[in-house]
């Protein structure tokens, strides 16, 4: 699970940093193949 803190209210930055957390993980990719389920 990726965790962001949020520092002086600025959720833009958050925003941004979460984003970054989330391609160095691979998140992007996963949610993108698992979008669309294929019939084996």
């Amino acid at each position: 699970m990726v965790t962001v803190n949020v520092r002086d209210g600025n959720v833009e930055q958050a925003l941004k940093v979460l984003k970054k957390k989330m391609q160095r993980e691979g998140l992007f990719r996963e949610m993108k193949l698992r979008r669309n389920y294929e019939k084996p």
